[in-house]
């Protein structure tokens, strides 16, 4: 079975695998790329995390994740923010050729006791406005990461990806970017004239794939599916990102407790399988344009 050349594995998928395990697994199942966390990354030190991260031979896709700009002190989040940033510069630096220097940014929900929604989303403009000149000085883009209303309270404010891109508008687009997360977006009737937006103002800096199923659990963070297990309609979202010239790595991103259950070797299987299956058949592009 060969992996597809664009698969990326999310380091959240295998999210109980330590960094070594985690690129061990991708590499020895053949993926040619990976998406770090930062805690596993904190756990071995950064300078040893860079180590591991060029002898794995592996590319580093993005780097997940910081942002969290609603609530806590502000000097307190923004120095986490640039520590990230230089966390995000090194590992990518560390990374084979064809990685990229993407942060995913959660912007994060409403402060306690606060229903001020338009003033939270204008909290997260200014923190990361805060963040773009040391963003533009590392050479790393900031990916904002719109996700699903039902987290808007708790999580993130920024809930489409035009809300993303009316906030990125602001900046240059290496400096501020998008993610395009499916699970996150799929609802959404607007969502492929954003992403032919996102196109044209090159602000695509990363793309994410699993699957919605329902029932949703009880903890709706980890209902996140294998594609091709739920409803997502991967062939248009997916076209709709290449048609765009999006030409770099595709990660899967998978939050569900019964995927963390089992080992990360047949975790990364199963991706590589259904990576093949549902998103594919639907690129036009080839190894030879990764990066």
């Amino acid at each position: 079975m060969n992996a597809d050349p664009r698969l990326s594995i999310n380091q959240g998928t295998i999210k109980y695998a330590d960094l070594a395990t985690a690129l061990r697994v991708t590499a020895e199942a053949g993926v040619g790329a990976i998406g770090p966390w930062r805690e596993p990354v904190a756990e071995v030190g950064l300078d040893t995390a860079a180590k591991m991260v060029a002898d794995s031979g592996l590319r580093v896709s993005t780097y997940c994740r910081s942002g969290f700009f609603t609530v806590g002190d502000r000097a307190a989040v923004l120095d986490d923010n640039r520590r990230a940033i230089e966390e995000t510069a090194v590992l990518a630096a560390a990374g084979a050729a064809g990685s990229t220097p993407v942060l995913v940014l959660v912007a994060g929900g409403l402060p306690e006791g606060s229903r001020d929604i338009v003033g939270a989303r204008e909290r997260v403009r200014d923190g990361i406005g805060a963040l773009a000149d040391d963003a533009r000085a590392a050479g790393v883009t900031l990916a904002i990461e719109p996700l699903h209303p039902m987290f808007a309270s708790d999580r993130c404010v920024v809930t489409t990806l035009a809300e993303a891109l009316d906030i990125a508008a602001d900046f240059d687009p290496e400096v501020v970017g998008v993610t395009v997360d499916t699970f996150h977006i799929w609802w959404d009737p607007q969502v492929l004239d954003s992403i032919a937006r996102a196109g044209r103002e090159r602000r695509i800096a990363t793309y994410q794939v699993c699957d919605w199923r329902t029932p949703l659990p009880a903890d709706v963070l980890l209902s996140r599916h294998y594609p091709g297990d739920g409803v997502i309609d991967f062939a248009s979202l997916t076209r709709a990102v290449v048609e765009t010239g999006y030409d770099r790595d595709i990660e899967v991103e998978i939050f569900n407790q019964d995927v963390w259950d089992d080992a990360p070797a047949n975790v990364v299987a199963r991706t590589i399988e259904s990576f093949r299956k549902t998103v594919s058949p639907h690129l036009a592009t080839t190894v030879d344009s990764v990066g």
